[in-house]
Order: C-alpha cells, then sequence, then structure tokens
C-alpha cells in the first residue's frame, strides 16, 4: 500500500507504536551491536552512491522547478564528497565511547547503600528538518549510538533522497541484527504529519526541530513533546582594538564565506573604531571579490562606501552572500549590540588582549562563545562529538551542538546487600 494515501493520523500513529516497541530493544543493544550497525550503513551508503545521486536528482530537478533558492538547493545537494562524510560520519561515530550505562558519582550513604547515576536513552526521538538529506544519516547514527529509536521527517523538498538514505540505514540495521523499526522516515509529505508526530507524547518523549525560524517557532508553540530546539544563527564576529589584523581578516572573511546557507555563519560583523580604518579596506575588497553585499552603519560608511544597514538587518540571518558590519565605540558597545541582537548561537571574539577576551567568554551569553576562531566551527564534528542532531540554543538538558550526551538522559541507581531503612 502507498504510504502516503493512507490516513496520516493512523499511519503516525502506528509508526510511533513501531518507534516505542524499538527503543526498548534498542535500549538493551549492546555497544558491539550499535557499532556493527554504524559500519554496515557506512558500507551501504557507500555501495548506494548511484542511487543515493539518481534520487538525489529527482530532488534537485524538482527544486530548481519549484523556484528554491541556491543556498537551499546547496543544502539539498548530495555530492560525492558529501556521501562519502555521511559514510565517515558512521565511522567516526562507531569510535565514539558509548554513553550509556555509564554510572558516575557512585558514593556510600551513612546507611551504607551506594547512590550513583546511570547514563540512559532518552526513548523515542522525533527529529524535524528541511533541506539536508544527510541529516538523515547524521540523526540516525547518533540515535543509534545513544541507544534511542528515531522517528525522522525531512522536508517535502528531500524526500526522494531521505527515502533513499533510509534504506540504506534500514539494511544497515538489519545486518546487525536490531530492528529496522529504529530509525524510520516519515514517507508522506503532507504537512499533518508534523502535527501529528509533535502531539504524540504517548510515543515520542523529545523533538528535535531543524530547520528556518518559521518551522522552529510553530513546532515550539505547538508541541506537546519537549523540544531540543535553536531558532536561528545570528552569529557575530567582534574585531577589537588589540586584534592581529591579519587573524582578524583571515577569520571574518572565513566565518562569512566559507559557506552561506549554515547556522554557524557569521551574520554581523563588528569592528572597534581604532582598528577600522586600517582593517576594513582590505576585508571589504576580499568581501566584494568574492561577492559579498555589505551593509554598514553609519560610522562604517563613513570609512568605505556601501549600502546602508537597517535596525532589521542586525536581526536577520541572511543564509547568504549578505553582511552587516557595525563599528562600536568600545568593547562594552560591541557586547550590548550581541546581547540585544544575538540569536545566542555562536559569537567570536579576535583579540591578543588576554583580559579582553576573557571578558567576553564569560559575558556573553551564547552556546559557543570563542576567542581567536572563526563562528564556523561550531560544528559537532570540530567539537568531537562525531556528529550532531543539531546546535541547541536552550539552556536546560542541552547546549550548543547536541551530541550522544545531548540524546542521554540519567536516572539514579541504587546498590545495597539486604539494606532496608530503619
Amino acid at each position: 500500500m502507498d504510504k502516503t494515501a493512507v490516513n496520516v493520523t493512523e499511519y503516525m500513529q502506528a509508526m510511533g507504536a513501531r518507534a516505542r516497541a524499538a527503543a526498548r530493544h534498542m535500549a538493551a543493544a549492546t555497544c558491539g551491536q550499535k557499532n556493527a550497525a554504524l559500519l554496515a550503513i557506512a558500507e551501504q551508503l557507500e555501495q548506494s552512491r548511484e542511487s543515493l545521486q539518481s534520487a538525489n536528482a529527482i530532488d534537485m530537478q524538482q527544486g530548481q522547478q519549484r523556484g528554491l533558492d541556491a543556498p537551499t538547493l546547496d543544502r539539498l545537494e548530495l555530492t560525492d564528497d558529501r556521501i562519502n562524510a555521511m559514510a565517515d560520519g558512521c565511522r567516526q561515530v562507531a569510535t565514539l565511547a558509548d554513553p550509556i550505562g555509564e554510572v558516575t558519582d557512585l558514593a556510600y550513604r551513612p546507611s551504607g547503600i551506594q547512590v550513583g547515576q546511570m547514563r540512559v536513552p532518552l526513548g523515542v526521538i522525533g527529529i524535524i528538518y528541511e533541506s539536508r538529506p544527510n541529516v538523515t544519516v547524521d540523526a540516525a547514527i547518533l540515535c543509534i549510538k545513544s541507544g534511542n529509536a528515531t522517528i525522522l521527517r525531512g522536508g517535502s523538498e528531500s524526500i526522494n533522497s531521505n527515502k533513499a538514505v533510509a534504506a540504506c540505514i534500514s539494511r544497515g540495521l538489519e545486518q546487525a541484527g536490531l530492528s529496522a523499526d529504529s530509525v524510520q522516515v516519515v514517507e508522506t509529505t503532507d504537512r499533518q504529519a508534523v502535527g501529528e508526530l509533535i502531539t504524540m507524547s504517548e510515543y515520542v518523549d523529545v523533538i528535535v526541530p531543524r530547520g528556518g525560524k518559521s518551522l522552529i517557532e510553530r513546532i515550539s508553540n505547538e508541541s506537546r513533546v519537549p523540544v531540543i530546539k535553536h531558532l536561528d544563527g545570528i552569529c557575530h564576529v567582534y574585531i577589537d582594538r588589540d586584534a592581529d589584523l591579519e587573524k582578524a581578516i583571515n577569520i571574518a572573511f572565513n566565518a562569512k564565506t566559507h559557506r552561506y546557507g549554515v547556522c554557524n555563519a557569521m551574520e554581523t560583523l563588528l569592528l572597534h573604531k581604532d582598528i577600522a580604518n586600517e582593517l576594513l579596506p582590505s576585508l571589504v575588497e576580499r568581501y566584494v571579490a568574492h561577492g559579498v553585499e555589505l551593509r554598514g552603519c553609519e560610522k562604517t560608511r563613513a570609512i568605505i562606501a556601501m549600502n546602508a544597514a537597517t535596525d532589521e538587518d542586525w536581526s536577520t540571518e541572511y543564509l547568504g552572500p549578505i553582511l552587516s558590519i557595525k563599528t562600536v565605540d568600545s568593547f562594552d558597545q560591541a557586547v550590548e549590540h550581541i546581547a540585544r541582537y544575538s540569536s545566542a548561537h555562536t559569537e567570536s571574539i579576535v583579540t591578543e588582549s588576554y583580559t579582553r577576551g576573557r571578558s567576553f567568554m564569560r559575558q556573553v551569553d551564547s552556546s559557543s562563545v570563542m576567542i581567536n576562531a572563526s563562528t564556523r566551527f561550531a560544528d559537532g564534528f570540530e567539537y568531537g562529538l562525531g556528529a550532531e542532531i543539531g546546535i541547541s540554543t536552550d539552556k536546560l538538558h542541552a547546549r550548543g551542538p547536541v551530541g550522544l550526551e545531548g540524546l542521554t538522559s540519567q536516572k539514579y541507581v541504587v546498590f545495597g546487600d539486604g539494606h532496608v531503612r530503619s
């Protein structure tokens, strides 16, 4: 039967029930079984390269016909390098320590019992995302290694790619003796499926949305299931008056132009007034040569000509070749600007001042704060997590790139030997 033709509520309820059953088996899976599944998935992806790219070509063609913009098409495309990266990600996660079952803080109490905390899976994780079929693999392998079952709902623009990737994952799970229901991809593009997924609290333990601001706001407002989210990535680089100018130019250029359509790309550059005259001409020359549209404050435009930045620009995630530049009078003004406009994703300071760098780290309240490094390093692979399921700007449970530990919880465990409470 065509899954897209059935009643969406019934379809999602059945999927949830299978996921709940699979979660119990995943919680008991050994590290060896989980690693075997990850390695098998990597092989399946490499062996299925042709079918993956054929399915992706259909999505790319339909996306072009629908008028998807260049950043979206970039995120959608499955190149050879991205397929290789997906397979490498599987193997890298297989090498990571398995967090499940780890007992910490074990201590004797006066009664004689021992009390500690054991790390356990969350259960069933619903993941909703747009455009990027590689997220299907990233999400699946992290959920597998952390002992969770997952229901994945990608965007309609990547439906064919996601189905092809899901087939590889299913075959890998079955080769390792694990249930294919541990990772299920929603195969209907009906938007009602999202509404069902975020309200199935009897089957789903947490929702992780990855996508545009409107999608994440909708899920946050309507979900009956706890949500690990980030709304957007309005990231800043502040070049301090004591910055090394060569470092500053390289970092600011990389943070903006390495990739445009990603949440850790810089959207606003802040410059201290004392170095702006010296720095701006060289930096602007590189940006313009790279096709970046520049929008500056009044002080910035007094130094070099560019379009005027509006207040809306400071709070916009462009996800494209546009950059807002503001010249500030002081370190404190830079920090105040970040506090007002940042989405609490990633901020970086370029400075040779140890004191000012430390102050920036203490005062800036974002999930990643950096000294003398590009914001593009805010990434699960770069942080040694193997992969990430998203970057959380929340403050509870998980913050920053969400890797294996972010997909687990803890429970208290007690060891006794016939102990009774007196």
